[in-house]
């Protein structure tokens, strides 16, 4: 490693661990992750699928116990809605469903509520993505899932009903459409809530053969030109699909869909190592977003490029101010430069910080082994059962 690697190396490595504390300080007593602490239109608000993300950049750099806070919120915002999470699962086996306004919201105040203001707010991903992390996180520390079960089983009943449904996509964008990292993040979530072993083996059964379905359905409708599509029956690409070939591993990075999708992404949406949410994107003029360089850096780490996964590391890093707080997006590139001031005008200025950038600096650090964890995390025990007869050990 040349000094001036190692000094990007060290220069990194500090703002994880600044990134880190900015999460932890950030938190909310009752375990929710602030989306961003005070953008106008995210203030107080926050998101299951942003907060997953958040939760395994945590869990991933050894801070498991600010993870399980955040598990802990999200049992607490299902448990308290049971009764409304049957009721829509009900209506839906009896061929009846309830209307998109009816449907659980895409993100709730810190302290659990629905929140006051309007949103475009009914989405399935983060419902998925809230099981991915927490199966995840006990995967990588060995908790004991069992005081989430019955928040687990709630969202399989829901996902397991709901996920044919169009809805909003990561952007609060395009409801008529059923999104693939929707159905990305709903698989990955479903088969993490089967191997936590805490369902029934009715339920457990129930997330098996739906994570099939959802599987099935994504790979026959959900490709074109070979890549993954943004929406079933586009040929357009999202760079959220980078999580769908990376950290979720629905499809493998390696594989050659997940290649032709990365390459996809490299071709239509990344500009020297800043990538744009999708060809098209007005928002503060469609910039670059350092969240999506490093979750495009993870899938190419993955896929065996780690070259190319550090640059897009170091381009997420270079975004950072001057006390370290990173941005949901830059100007760098703009699709539609004509449209910042409106924005500017409606929300203020871009989210800074977003909690979910640093996060996902944190997690491909991570993936790079260019920040260890610093808490080591336990070797699972040896299991000395012998096999039963006439199965596999």
């Amino acid at each position: 490693m040349t000094p001036s690697q190692t000094d990007r190396t060290r220069s990194i490595a500090a703002l994880a661990a600044s990134g880190a504390d900015l999460i932890a300080s950030l938190q909310d007593a009752g375990g929710a992750y602030p989306a961003s602490p005070d953008f106008s239109a995210y203030a107080g608000y926050s998101w299951f699928r942003d907060g997953a993300f958040i939760a395994d950049g945590m869990s991933s750099y050894g801070r498991g116990e600010s993870a399980e806070r955040f598990f802990d919120w999200c049992a607490g915002v299902l448990e308290r809605r049971a009764g409304e999470l049957a009721a829509i699962v009900e209506a839906a086996r009896a061929g009846e469903p309830v209307p998109d306004a009816a449907m659980l919201p895409t993100r709730f105040t810190l302290d659990g509520r629905d929140g006051d203001d309007e949103w475009w707010d009914f989405q399935l991903d983060g419902y998925g993505t809230w099981l991915w992390a927490l199966g995840e996180h006990v995967l990588r520390h060995g908790a004991d899932a069992a005081r989430w079960s019955a928040a687990v089983a709630l969202t399989v009943d829901y996902l397991a009903v709901s996920w044919r449904r169009p809805c909003f996509d990561w952007w609060e964008e395009h409801a008529e459409h059923v999104h693939v990292s929707t159905l990305g993040c709903i698989a990955a979530g479903l088969r993490a809530a089967v191997a936590l072993g805490v369902l029934d083996a009715q339920r457990a059964a129930l997330a098996a053969g739906s994570a099939d379905e959802v599987e099935e359905f994504l790979l026959r409708r959900g490709v074109a030109d070979g890549h993954l599509a943004k929406w079933v029956g586009s040929s357009a690409v999202d760079a959220s699909l980078a999580a769908v070939v990376g950290l979720l591993d629905v499809v493998p990075a390696a594989s050659d869909l997940g290649r032709a999708t990365v390459a996809a992404i490299e071709r239509d949406l990344t500009v020297n190592a800043g990538v744009h949410r999708y060809l098209g994107d007005t928002f503060f003029g469609g910039g670059q977003w350092p969240l999506l360089s490093c979750m495009l850096g993870i899938a190419h780490a993955r896929a065996g490029d780690a070259h190319r996964a550090r640059e897009l590391l170091d381009w997420a890093a270079s975004t950072a101010a001057d006390d370290g707080s990173l941005p949901e997006q830059v100007g760098r590139h703009l699709l539609a430069p004509e449209r910042v001031d409106e924005w500017v005008a409606r929300w203020g200025t871009v989210a800074q910080p977003l909690l979910w950038s640093h996060a996902m600096l944190i997690r491909l650090a991570v993936e790079l082994d260019v920040v260890a964890s610093p808490v080591p995390v336990p070797a699972p025990a040896a299991d000395t059962t012998a096999p039963e007869e006439g199965h596999r050990a």
